[in-house]
């Protein structure tokens, strides 16, 4: 009995099987690519908590708004903690986070950290992201305060606040007498929530 030969696409079907599967490894490798390549690059730095110094990448707040804010625990504008505190309490399920950096730059936050996150925590049950006591001004400046102050103006003072929107970009800066209930900085706030994440 004479053996037909295999139609021509039966001889490709190995090539195509492999090619196929090489294919949608390549996608699922250019996928992950673009998923870690799509934090904004203001957000795209890690840096340790207060509480316990695990580091924290930024980009887990990407799609946000975001209000930075260096801060100090003996300073004359130490009760707007309770301001940023209530602006986080109100508005975080609308996509608010407020991220507090305390500072030792204008000798107001002599403190280690933990002497830092219990003063938050007892005297104005802060409960808003903080980080790990850094420098935000000069060339010691912490990343994130060194790109900011290239946008925008250096903090002058302690609670210097910067606002990023959900795409995350800096939307405006506030000097520190802009307290956390000021019309303008609430007016910047609701209009930055009200834009939907890309």
């Amino acid at each position: 009995m004479t053996r037909l030969p295999k139609p021509f696409y039966f001889r490709l079907l190995p090539g195509l099987l492999a090619f196929a599967l090489l294919s949608s490894f390549a996608g699922v490798e250019t996928q992950a690519s673009t998923t870690s390549v799509s934090c904004p690059a203001l957000l795209d730095q890690t840096f340790p908590r207060l509480q316990d110094d695990e580091p924290r990448s930024l980009c887990e707040f990407q799609g946000k708004v975001i209000l930075v804010v260096n801060t100090a625990s003996y300073c004359g504008f130490t009760q707007q903690y309770e301001g940023l505190e209530t602006l986080y309490r109100n508005y975080k399920d609308q996509g608010l986070v407020v991220l507090g950096f305390p500072s030792n730059d204008f000798s107001q936050e002599p403190g280690s950290n933990q002497q830092i996150a219990e003063f938050c925590s007892n005297t104005f049950s802060v409960r808003f992201p903080m980080f790990a006591k850094t420098k935000v001004k000069g060339p010691g400046a912490n990343p994130l305060f060194a790109q900011l102050t290239r946008l925008a103006e250096a903090p002058g003072w302690n609670f210097h606040k910067y606002l990023i929107g959900r795409d995350g970009k800096l939307v405006s800066s506030y000097s520190s007498a802009v307290s956390p209930d000021s019309r303008r900085l609430r007016r910047d706030l609701q209009a930055a929530l009200a834009l939907k994440p890309l």
